[in-house]
C-alpha cells in the first residue's frame, strides 16, 4: 500500500550525506540528490497538489547524530512524510576508522527506533531507505583519502548486511514504507556497471539518484 500525500503537506528527508548533496548551498535546500528529483518529479506530475519539501540531513551522519539533532531538525517541523536513509556511516566504519570503532547492529537499531517511536505516535507516515553497498571494482579514495579497496568493501558489507535487515524489521514494526534500495542497486547494476550508479559504492551517480527517486516516487500516491 501506497503513501498518499495530500496537498500542502510536508514532506522531508533526513539522513546523510547521500541525501544532503549541498543541500546548504542549494537555493530551495534541497541540495543535487535524488529529494530533488522527487520534488521536481511530483510538481511536474502534480501541479495542482503543492508540497513543501524538506531536507535536513547531514553529511557524515549515523543514525546517533540523528538522535542528538532530532527534536530540533526533525520533530520540530512536524512532517506529514519522513524518508531516512542512514547506515552506511554506522556500516564499515572499522574501515575507515584508524581506532578500529564498529558500531553493533543492536545498537544501531535501537538508535533508529529512538528515531521512529515519536513519529509513529505523532501520526507520521514513514518511508525507510535500506543502506546499500555497491559491488564496484577497484580501489577507491573515501573520506580524508582512505583508500577502500576489496578486502575493505568485504569487511564493509560483512558489516552492512545486519543493520540492512535492521531496518527491515523496523519498517515492518513501524508499518513504513521501505526502499530495499540494496537489493535494487544489485539488480541494475547486473545490467550495466556498478559504477554506472555509484563510482564510490556508497555515493550515487546522477543515475543512481534518478533510480532512488523513481523508486521512491512508487511508494507515495
Amino acid at each position: 500500500m501506497t503513501i498518499t500525500i495530500r496537498p500542502g503537506s510536508t514532506v522531508m528527508f533526513t539522513g546523510d550525506s547521500i541525501t544532503d548533496c549541498g543541500r546548504r548551498d542549494s537555493e530551495d535546500g534541497l541540495g543535487t540528490g535524488y529529494p530533488l528529483r522527487v520534488a521536481g518529479t511530483w510538481a511536474h506530475r502534480h501541479p495542482d497538489r503543492p508540497v513543501t519539501w524538506l531536507n535536513s540531513a547531514n553529511a557524515g551522519d549515523k543514525a546517533t547524530d540523528l538522535r542528538a539533532r532530532w527534536q530540533t531538525d526533525v520533530l520540530d517541523a512536524r512532517p506529514d512524510v519522513l524518508s531516512v536513509l542512514v547506515g552506511a556511516n554506522d556500516a564499515g566504519w572499522h574501515t575507515l576508522d584508524p581506532n578500529g570503532h564498529v558500531i553493533p547492529a543492536e545498537h544501531f537499531e535501537a538508535d533508529y527506533d529512538r528515531l521512529l517511536e515519536p513519529l509513529a505516535e505523532a501520526g507520521t507516515r514513514l518511508i525507510l531507505i535500506e543502506p546499500f553497498l555497491l559491488p564496484i571494482h577497484g580501489t577507491v579514495e573515501a573520506g580524508d583519502a582512505v583508500l577502500i579497496g576489496e578486502k575493505e568493501r568485504a569487511a564493509w558489507r560483512a558489516d552492512l548486511d545486519p543493520k540492512i535487515q535492521a531496518v527491515r524489521g523496523l519498517a515492518r514494526r513501524y508499518g513504513a514504507q521501505l526502499i530495499a534500495a540494496d537489493g535494487m542497486f544489485a539488480e541494475l547494476s547486473a545490467t550495466t556497471t556498478p559504477e554506472h550508479w555509484s563510482a564510490d559504492g556508497v555515493h550515487p551517480t546522477p543515475a543512481g539518484h534518478a533510480a532512488l527517486a523513481a523508486a521512491w516516487l512508487r511508494q507515495v500516491a
